[in-house]
């Protein structure tokens, strides 16, 4: 039962069927757990307890407090994914609240982000997506890097930043038998 401490600047509040909002500088998230798992709130720490030792309340137990934890790292500081574009042709332009991607198609890529997440580009080639819900963020640079994954055999496409994409040898590259 690891305590989650709370930051000076964020405010929670939990009601009796386990709905949690929390509040912080970079905005507010609300979110409703199991009724079977118990979350208090002591001296500036969130404590969450499981009613029994069943397989799936240990398991929610574990969801539960992991995902306070993200809410209020979430509203205190945030969070951002960076993909790059490698390879000749792959570029990204920025349309107020969306991106276009032109990522070797017959058609763009028009990427939209949704309420609370912001998508930067940056050199054409360097994607930022930031907000304060990690789930979000994490689906919407998924959803980014989608659009063309890494080819397995040249390297080119979208991919996460600093990603190691291991490359595949070639028909040339195999052996004679």
């Amino acid at each position: 039962m690891k305590p989650i401490n709370i930051p000076e600047n964020v405010e929670i509040n939990v009601d009796k069927n386990n709905n949690v909002s929390v509040k912080g500088p970079k905005g507010d998230l609300k979110n409703t757990f199991s009724n079977e798992i118990n979350i208090t709130i002591e001296s500036n720490a969130i404590i969450v307890t499981r009613n029994d030792d069943e397989k799936e309340s240990k398991s929610l137990h574990g969801l539960t407090r992991s995902l306070l934890n993200n809410m209020i790292i979430g509203v205190s500081e945030g969070y951002s994914k960076s993909l790059e574009m490698v390879g000749v042709g792959y570029r990204a332009e920025q349309k107020t609240s969306a991106i276009n991607l032109s990522v070797m198609k017959s058609h763009i890529d028009v990427i939209e982000a949704p309420e609370g997440i912001t998508i930067k580009v940056e050199d054409n080639t360097k994607i930022t997506v930031s907000g304060i819900d990690k789930q979000q963020v994490g689906h919407i640079a998924a959803l980014i890097r989608s659009s063309r994954p890494p080819n397995p055999y040249t390297g080119k496409g979208v991919r996460y930043l600093g990603e190691q994409v291991s490359l595949k040898p070639g028909k040339s590259a195999r052996a004679e038998t």
